[in-house]
């Protein structure tokens, strides 16, 4: 028995490892695009320059090239907890599943970045493609870091893991997790607009038909505001419903970093989006991205002894899935 918790202890440690890696990830792709050093190894891709370990006479080689370096790292991260995942005992079926979905996810990762390079929609381009193409990158980040999540999370669970919630659950998170994606997703052609606003590349006079990054930019913060105050009263609404300590502190913290990113994108505008804020801002949002998934996963599971109390509503159980 013995034995058997410090091999799952193992696991769960290193999967929550991995996710910290992805996140790091994250925010150094961040800083690729905000210096604009996406072009840093020309259009060449897998190598770079046509060279597999390129002379980095350039600032920006050395940053697109250390990011392809630690994205290429973060797969061979995720191949090892996939093995290991069907290597765990006792076998837990959810686990390898969200292990297999994570390999999926940066694969898909893998190729997205491949064809930004591939067709060239980095440095100073400012077409609407790239900003279609940012978006689905950063839904695509979000997705993966959720199956990642969902591993660790699922490793740690004492319990067989039986999900299921009520229609009323079911609904109110999945609108919230699809609002945070669409508002992400929105925030990064936002900050695709700052950095080529910044550097001349397109102009506040710029027309709509001309360059739509400009128009897009002010939509991030009324979905900002949205999404906030859905998630506001979806945590109001599950504090009334569940009397369980470890969901009522989750909601609480869910509310203490909405209030701070609210501020932390108030301040970013206002210091008009520097480099460090941007990264600052976006670690925030992967903070709270991690929180939401892990909530949404505690709600999702049957706690029939932590509901304050019943309704016809609450009490109609629907299954999400099974496992382990």
């Amino acid at each position: 028995m013995t034995e058997t918790f410090q091999r799952v202890t193992g696991f769960v440690r290193y999967a929550w490892f991995v996710v910290a890696y992805l996140v790091g990830v994250i925010l150094w792709g961040a800083v690729v695009r905000a210096t604009g050093s996406g072009a840093g190894c020309g259009n060449h891709w897998p190598m770079c320059n046509g060279e597999i370990i390129p002379r980095a006479e350039d600032i920006e080689t050395l940053i697109e090239f250390s990011h392809r370096l630690t994205s290429g790292f973060s797969g061979i991260l995720i191949i090892i907890l996939v093995i290991w995942a069907f290597r765990l005992k006792p076998v837990r079926k959810f686990v390898r599943i969200m292990a297999v979905m994570s390999l999926v996810f940066v694969i898909i990762e893998g190729g997205i970045g491949a064809a930004l390079v591939r067709l060239e929609l980095v440095e100073d381009n400012a077409s609407t493609l790239r900003s279609i193409a940012i978006a689905l990158h950063l839904v695509n980040t979000l997705v993966l870091l959720g199956w990642s999540v969902l591993t660790a999370w699922g490793a740690s669970q004492a319990k067989p893991i039986c999900m299921m919630a009520s229609a009323r659950t079911i609904g109110l998170v999945i609108i919230g997790l699809l609002g945070f994606s669409v508002m992400s997703a929105m925030g990064a052609v936002t900050a695709l607009g700052d950095t080529l606003l910044m550097s001349g590349v397109i102009g506040e006079e710029t027309n709509y038909v001309d360059h739509i990054l400009i128009s897009l930019r002010a939509w991030h913060p009324i979905l900002a505001i949205v999404v906030s105050g859905y998630l506001f009263v979806m945590g109001y609404l599950f504090l009334q419903e569940y009397d369980n300590e470890r969901i009522t502190s989750q909601l609480y913290a869910m509310f203490a970093l909405v209030t701070l990113q609210i501020g932390m994108g108030i301040l970013n505008i206002v210091l008009q989006a520097p480099v460090w804020m941007q990264v600052l801002h976006l670690l925030l949002a992967d903070t709270l991205w991690i929180l939401l998934v892990v909530l949404s996963a505690n709600l999702m599971i049957t706690q029939p002894e932590a509901k304050r109390k019943s309704s016809p509503v609450s009490d109609s159980q629907t299954v999400v899935a099974t496992g382990d």
